[in-house]
Formats: structure tokens, sequence, C-alpha cells
């Protein structure tokens, strides 16, 4: 048994911003490798730094040893041309980070739908997160078809008239192409009083991207805390992400103190962390 997993046996707790403490119990040379934390693709949601310049963020996702990044259009906006997005990939890799996504990109129309697949195109991923109308949900299944990106719809729990949860996701998609898929929301989907480890369970073959947080109450009131501090009981959802053999990405979107997140960020990571390697 590695020396991580005896600390996180001794308790989840004390894994904080700093990192994860351990207390060796026998020689590295008679633990062996355990890779279970990398199972899955922990990075953060733009949006998380929504108050603060590229350089900033990427910073930030140094210091807490995050490689993956949904990107958000106040990062690389949607008008970029081709050698500004080629000099924003080269500052991600110069980072050691690797923009997976893009969104949430909110859509009224079908030319902001157009424009949201010619962006994602451009920036050369292959994941759109978004929030279209209903009655424009057929026209984003034939975008997908034809430029062959996924498109996943982020729920925004009970003020979202449109997406409040993941089952509202699912039922208006499960008809459609196999690509369009959802953006689990997992705290949102919590504040609409739902069960989020049993809706990974339930909805986990479409769904394509998880944006990872926790939450203080299973109403509209409750807030964004950090991921070991809420509701949600994260090692069961990390047990039924194990479960469901879940293979994309978890960002954590992080909204709590917004100006000032890097602890609460540290900390949501080191949680997160810790859990998987326990479990």
């Amino acid at each position: 048994m590695n020396s991580r997993r005896t600390f996180v046996k001794k308790g989840i707790a004390g894994l904080m911003a700093g990192g994860i403490i351990s207390f060796p119990v026998k020689s590295i040379a008679d633990q062996a490798p355990d890779k279970k934390e990398d199972t899955f693709k922990l990075g953060v949601a733009g949006y998380s730094f929504v108050h603060f310049k590229l350089d900033e963020a990427l910073e930030m996702m140094r210091k807490t040893d995050v490689h993956y990044l949904c990107i958000k259009d106040f990062h690389l906006p949607y008008n970029s041309t081709a050698e500004q997005i080629t000099a924003f990939h080269q500052k991600l890799k110069d980072a050691d980070v690797t923009g997976y996504a893009v969104g949430p990109i909110y859509t009224k129309n079908h030319q902001e739908i157009d424009n949201a697949f010619d962006y994602a195109k451009r920036v050369g991923v292959e994941l759109i997160v978004g929030i279209p109308n209903h009655e424009d949900l057929k026209y984003v299944e034939q975008k997908v078809k034809e430029y062959n990106i996924r498109y996943a719809i982020h729920n925004h729990g009970p003020e979202d008239k449109l997406y409040p949860n993941a089952t509202s996701v699912y039922n208006h998609v499960k008809d459609l192409d196999p690509r369009v898929g959802l953006c689990f929301d997992m705290g949102h989907n919590k504040r609409d009083n739902q069960d989020s480890v049993a809706d990974l369970g339930k909805y986990n073959k479409r769904i394509f991207d998880i944006h990872l947080k926790n939450v203080t109450a299973a109403t509209k009131d409750g807030k964004t805390c950090e991921l070991g501090r809420g509701i949600i009981d994260i090692p069961a959802f990390v047990k039924m992400l194990r479960k469901v053999k879940y293979a994309g990405s978890c960002s954590l979107e992080y909204e709590k103190d917004m100006k000032d997140p890097l602890a609460g960020i540290a900390e949501s990571v080191g949680y997160f962390r810790g859990v998987c390697q326990a479990s």
C-alpha cells in the first residue's frame, strides 16, 4: 500500500490546498505502483477563471497539476484568427495543458449554432458544450453529422427553464444521433433536487463531459463549495464513475470565491484525487 493511500485511509478531510500529505510506512521499493487516480481526465471548466487572463489561469492549473481545459470565449474569442488560435494552443502546450472542448456556448438560432460549430472546428476540438433551444435540436443533430463534432448539452439547475437537470437533457436527446449528449453538471443537478450519483449511472452512455462540483443544498439556494464539503457523496460518485467505466473529462467548475479561487480549486483537486486513490 503506497504512502498516499495510507494517508487517505486515515481521513480524506486532511487533503488540503497544499497537496496530499503522506506518512510513509515502508520503503518506496516495497510499494506497488497505484495508478487509480489517473483513471479520469481531471480538468477545469474555463468559467472557473472568468476573472483571470489566460496566463493567470494556466498558472493556477500548473500549481494544482491539472492538464485539461474546457475553453471559454473570454480566453479565446469566437472571432479569433487562425494565427491567434495557433498562438493560444502554443501557450497551452507550453503549460502542458490540452484544450479538449469549447463552451458552454448559448445559442438562440441556427446562425449562432453554425457559428459554434465553425468555431469548434477552427479551434480543433471534438466537443462543444452548448445550450440550444428545444426547437433547434434537430438542427444541432444535423450539424453534428456534418462536422462529426460531439455536442454536450449543459444543465443549469432549477432556474434553467430549458435544461434544469440531467433527465431533462436526456429526454430531449435520447432519440437523436448518439453524438448529441450531456455535459453533466452534477452540482446544478443536485440543486434541482436530483440524485447525481444515480443519474450518472442512468445516463452515462450519453454523458460526454462532467462539470465536477459540490453544492451546499438540494435547492435553488444551494451554492458551489469545495468538493469535499457539500452534500453530494463524492466517494459514491467516484465509485459510479468506475462502475460505468466513464471515459470523458471531469472538469472542476469552481464558482465560489471566483476572484480568489486558487485555495478552493487546490483543495477540491486534492480531495478528488484522494478519493480516486482510496476507492
